[in-house]
């Protein structure tokens, strides 16, 4: 099986690193390909351009969006690991998602660009298991209380994925990692991601529907 790691931070030596580098050799471990995608450290612009727009209205695609949709579909899993940021994930990762999960691409709406706004929606993704890592430094209780993990499964998980036929998601997040205090902490945590990736990619692993748990925990 081959793996997809998109990353985002912009400083080597911190926590988010050591949970990616947990991440990758759990992976290989497991027998996983694993490819690393960086976002800061392959230069990725997270703006969109007039070239990605005249793109969602059907012009050519840009030249970069063009080799991420080849490592996306090179892909059998992906994984996204990256620090929380109010709520969601970093600028950088979110503008790679509206760059590249693009339409006739990610999705469709009927035919194709003609009948947006007349046509139903159709994911192009393949169900592709997916693995949202997020390192947190706020509490769990905190999460919980404000509503901010429910939040970010409807907006990232059924918003986003589902959106495009990835229905399969797994969302997980590390609490409580920041400071000195919280080092024990960071360091059970370690120990915590690869059982989450141990069991993400086991082949006894039964799909997450996250689409459907949404509407099953809204009834």
């Amino acid at each position: 099986m081959r793996t997809l790691v998109i990353f985002a931070h912009p400083v080597p030596g911190t926590y988010p690193f050591a949970v990616l580098e947990t991440v990758i050799k759990t992976l290989r471990d497991q027998g996983d390909v694993v490819d690393k995608l960086d976002l800061y450290e392959d230069g990725f612009d997270p703006r969109f351009t007039r070239e990605d727009h005249s793109h969602f209205w059907g012009g050519p695609k840009p030249k970069d969006v063009q080799r991420y949709h080849q490592m996306v579909e090179k892909a059998d899993r992906l994984v996204f690991v990256y620090p929380v940021y109010w709520w969601g994930m970093p600028a950088i990762m979110k503008g790679w998602i509206e760059r590249v999960f693009t339409g006739d691409w990610a999705y469709v709406y009927g035919d194709g660009v003609a009948d947006r706004g007349q046509a139903g929606l159709k994911g192009l993704l393949q169900n592709r298991p997916t693995l949202l890592l997020g390192i947190g430094g706020s509490t769990e209780r905190t999460y919980t209380r404000y509503g901010y993990d429910e939040a970010m499964r409807t907006n990232i998980d059924v918003g986003v994925f589902s959106y495009c036929g990835i229905r399969d998601v797994v969302s997980h997040t590390l609490f409580d990692v920041e400071g000195d205090a919280n080092a024990e902490r960071r360091a059970d945590y370690l120990n915590e991601v690869k059982e989450v990736v141990s069991d993400f990619v086991s082949p006894d692993r039964e799909p997450h529907d996250a689409k459907e748990a949404h509407f099953r925990e809204r009834q």
